[in-house]
């Protein structure tokens, strides 16, 4: 059903665009003047200390930059390249919605506009705000719903922050506001307690992981010294030594040990860290997830090495027992992976895959 839906979605967006083009193509061979009307919409009176200004809060151009719908866009500068350069009340373009609400396929479009960007970025609003000043502003929290954990929603601001950086011109990188901030500054100051609750929340996950790392290693260290089935007392060779089962044990619990030891040093070196806003971009979700996943392979190896004891003591005698204690060994393979899932993945993706959200698209204006 799900599927119908989602082609049926498709379909209607493409007659949207479709129609968007047919009305967007007869209003491109109008007068400059009057393009400029129809983008600029409905003026609102608005009076106030200052005077009487004219408003136009229901700019179609602009409602589109702040939802993310890029396809419109897209459809309007192909036909109307001057449409970058269009501003709102508050001397914004769409660039600097697109920033200011974290819309990263419209951001992209910068890539596609070439050396112009260059001079749509040191743009001003009328607070002496540049781009850069407006992704130093703490976004709203509303925006961070797709993101598991505080830490990755520092994560995500520092990567906003740094790609803006990265694209706007070296010598406006220190300009201050009217407020006397720089983007820097501005960026500290609104991010201070992200930075803080993202520094508690590592600690509290790291704390809570190393203790079970921590009891997964006491036990499978125990249990290399304590094989199924005992050793021969005068000799002190395991009795079992030439039982296959019996080297699956040995080999599944030295791994369980290793995997648990890296692991418990992973989430220290967390606990240890100095939560500085550039330890967020890379090292502290690196050492989460590398941490996580070791924790969940010493859990399988520890639940091999539990499965193979059974064999090896009653492979000839009772099979069903080992293989009944294998199935239920598999529970809290399952539970982990299960409760787990979520956060693995979006550790995973943070500390990865994070680096291609600002991959660049080809083509995407001009074809």
């Amino acid at each position: 059903m799900s599927i119908f839906l989602n082609l049926w979605s498709i379909e209607k967006e493409r007659e949207a665009l479709q129609l968007l083009r047919i009305i967007w193509r007869k209003i491109a061979k109008m007068s400059k003047n009057d393009i400029d009307d129809i983008i600029r919409g409905t003026g609102v009176t608005d009076t106030t200390k200052e005077g009487t200004k004219i408003k136009h809060p229901s700019r179609v151009l602009f409602l589109a930059a702040k939802k993310g719908n890029t396809p419109f866009i897209i459809e309007l500068i192909r036909l109307y390249p001057d449409i970058i350069w269009k501003k709102d009340d508050k001397e914004k373009t769409i660039f600097h919605f697109a920033v200011k609400r974290r819309q990263v396929k419209t951001y992209k479009l910068l890539y596609a506009i070439g050396a112009m960007k260059d001079l749509i970025t040191p743009i001003k609003d009328e607070k002496g705000n540049n781009m850069l000043h407006m992704v130093a502003k703490s976004v709203k929290q509303n925006r961070f719903q797709n993101v598991s954990g505080v830490a990755f929603q520092m994560q995500s601001e520092l990567l906003w922050f740094q790609e803006v950086e990265k694209m706007i011109p070296p010598n406006y990188r220190e300009r201050k506001n009217k407020d006397g901030k720089t983007p820097q500054d501005l960026f500290t100051k609104t991010h201070a307690d992200l930075l803080k609750d993202g520094g508690e929340w590592m600690k509290n996950t790291a704390s809570q992981c190393m203790v079970v790392a921590t009891l997964i290693a006491t036990i499978v260290f125990a249990a290399a010294f304590t094989l199924p089935g005992g050793y021969n007392g005068d000799t002190g060779i395991p009795f079992f030594r030439k039982e296959p089962c019996l080297i699956i044990f040995v080999i599944a619990d030295a791994v369980s040990l290793i995997c648990s030891s890296t692991s418990v040093l992973m989430f220290l070196s967390i606990l240890t860290s100095r939560y500085a806003e550039r330890d967020f971009l890379e090292s502290l979700p690196r050492k989460l997830v590398n941490g996580i996943a070791t924790l969940f392979l010493s859990i399988v190896t520890m639940m091999i090495a539990f499965s193979a004891s059974f064999f090896v003591l009653y492979k000839k005698k009772v099979e069903w027992v080992p293989i009944t204690i294998t199935g239920l060994a598999g529970i809290p393979v399952i539970l982990y992976v299960t409760l787990q899932h979520d956060l693995f993945r979006d550790v995973f993706k943070s500390a990865y895959q994070t680096r291609y959200l600002f991959k660049r698209n080809k083509r995407v204006l001009y074809h």
